[in-house]
């Protein structure tokens, strides 16, 4: 599965923004995307992912109920809505593809390009 990302930009606190993921390739029902985030001088971090068969999404707890995650199926589009955006939010965000999905982070196996997201105070 290739991935691209893009949506990144620059946003005053408390706003919003939605990055968007390209999927193309061989796409199963048993398999997630996710986005990951890494802050400057910090590691990657899990955010959020959802299964392309159910929908079922699962959250980083600092952003529950101001991230949304969902997916086109007909598209092959994965969605990251980003509401309330905290300064601690900026770092570039990635998309990423796991074949099948235990919940673990290590089943993301295909990585996109990152994409900036900078929030000012």
């Amino acid at each position: 599965v290739q991935l691209q990302a893009s949506g990144g930009g620059l946003v005053q606190a408390g706003g919003s923004l939605r990055l968007s993921c390209a999927a193309s390739g061989r796409i199963l029902s048993s398999s997630a995307t996710g986005w990951f985030r890494q802050a400057p001088g910090k590691e990657r971090d899990f955010v959020a992912a959802i299964r392309w068969g159910y929908g079922t999404t699962v959250y980083k707890d600092s952003v529950k109920g101001r991230f949304t995650i969902s997916r086109d199926k007909a598209e092959n589009m994965v969605y990251l809505q980003m509401n309330s955006l905290k300064p601690e939010d900026t770092a570039i965000y990635y998309c990423a593809a796991a074949a099948g999905y235990s919940g673990s982070d290590r089943d993301f196996r295909s990585w996109g390009q990152g994409t900036l997201v900078t929030v000012s105070s």
